[in-house]
């Protein structure tokens, strides 16, 4: 049978060659269709312009050189993740480290309070108030008058001390000229129970002059008391009383915040208090406030209450018969003395704070990285390893000696000569020196009249 085609075997060959063309080329076909042969054909002829190397002769050396970069490349992705896997790791392993000695050994606390004395300040004389000089949470001076009592039965008091101080004084000295007279007396004129009963006269003459001078000086500090004044320079807070109020001795009726005694108590878990140490820089972050207060380790709080140590009603131990798996670390009270406060921030008792111990950059030397540094390899060494505190960290009970604090009184006056109370009553003792009213009597050989 004759094909309809006279040149249909050389077509065939043809398409034959083509398709192997096309399947080195990538390409599969399909349909026996003339037009998808020629676009077979076309984009084979496209990739062959496009190629810059020639296309193998050889099929096999084709899948060869692919199959090697694929291997390479697999190789190469699984290296680079096993990289990333181990480096993710150790990143997370560094930063549990981290948040750990951040959480829990790092010398941090946000049970922070800052605290302040207060002086309750109580009249020492009893009366009515009849002037307040004073509002409430105002500014006062050391020594400014707060209020004044009524000083009328006060001055009428020191009055009568000095009336009673004058006729003290007036006797004294003529019992002291009548003891000194009979003591110039021989035996003949005046007998030696005599002189010794002029001479005890004169000696307590002498003893109540001495207590109506104490009178005098009582006398005049109450009469100073009745002014209440500041012993600090502070506020005034919680003001509440009023003129009119009558004023008990030792009942406070004025509280005065000291500014010159603020403070902040850091509550230390105990498991944080081996990175605590005297003299340490310390921060302090009020809520509310961005920048902090600087302040250093003062001092180490050396006992908290214990439950177990109360004495039960027979005076022997109670101790608590419930001990629970989970121990909660106790609390350590640590002082900070402020040392600067920004502008613009109040120091008002009570409020919360956030304590930060960093002795690190207190004590260290260098640039602020090294010092970074040096304290990010401490703290994971620290972790790692537990710290060892520093004898010199906290000093031994009474290595330290405190201030203290002194306020002014009152000293009793000097005491004072009779004669110059009333140096008209008797001149002569003036001008005399003579041996007192106990002094001893003349020897019996001098002459026997006066």
């Amino acid at each position: 049978m004759q094909s309809p085609h006279p040149n249909s075997d050389g077509q065939t060959a043809n398409s034959e060659a083509d398709r192997r063309l096309a399947d080195r080329s990538g390409l599969l076909v399909g349909a026996p269709d003339e037009r998808e042969w020629a676009a077979a054909l076309e984009m084979r002829s496209r990739i062959a312009d496009s190629s810059e190397d020639p296309l193998p002769a050889d099929p096999k050396s084709t899948s060869r050189g692919p199959r090697r970069r694929g291997r390479v490349a697999r190789f190469a992705w699984e290296m680079s993740q096993t990289i990333a896997t181990l480096l993710a790791l150790l990143l997370a392993v560094v930063a549990a480290l981290v948040i750990w000695d951040f959480y829990v050994t790092a010398p941090w606390t946000r049970d922070g309070t800052v605290r302040v004395q207060v002086a309750n300040i109580a009249p020492q004389v009893p009366g009515q108030i009849t002037e307040v000089r004073i509002v409430d949470n105002q500014y006062v001076h050391q020594g400014e008058v707060l209020y004044v009592i009524d000083p009328f039965d006060f001055q009428v008091a020191l009055d009568t001390s000095k009336a009673q101080l004058r006729q003290a004084a007036a006797d004294l000295q003529v019992k002291r000229i009548e003891a000194e007279r009979r003591r110039r007396l021989t035996e003949l004129s005046t007998s030696m129970e005599e002189k010794q009963l002029f001479v005890g006269s004169a000696i307590q003459a002498q003893a109540a002059f001495d207590a109506a001078q104490q009178q005098v000086a009582q006398a005049e500090i109450n009469l100073r008391r009745t002014q209440v004044r500041s012993p600090v320079n502070g506020y005034v807070t919680n003001l509440l009383m009023r003129v009119g109020n009558y004023a008990q001795v030792g009942t406070n009726n004025i509280s005065v915040i000291d500014t010159d005694s603020f403070w902040i108590d850091g509550y230390f878990e105990e498991t944080k208090m081996a990175h605590v140490c005297v003299g340490d820089r310390a921060e302090a972050a009020l809520m509310g406030y961005p920048d902090p207060i600087v302040g250093q380790v003062q001092s180490i709080t050396r006992g908290i209450s214990v439950a177990n140590a109360a004495p039960s009603t027979q005076g022997l131990p109670n101790v608590d018969p419930v001990f629970t798996w989970v121990r909660l670390a106790q609390r350590v009270p640590v002082r900070i003395r402020i040392t600067d406060v920004p502008a613009g921030i109040p120091l008002i008792s009570g409020m919360s704070a956030t304590v930060t111990v960093r002795g690190a950059e207190a004590r260290g030397s260098g640039s602020w990285l090294h010092q970074r540094l040096a304290r990010l390899e401490d703290r994971l060494f620290d972790t790692i390893h537990n710290r060892r505190p520093s004898p010199e960290c906290v000093p031994r009970i009474g290595d330290e000696s405190g201030t203290t604090a002194i306020l002014s009184t009152p000293k009793p006056s000097t005491p004072l000569n009779p004669a110059e109370i009333d140096p008209a009553l008797a001149p002569e003792m003036g001008k005399q020196q003579t041996g007192g009213p106990g002094s001893q009597a003349p020897p019996r050989h001098q002459s026997r009249r006066h």
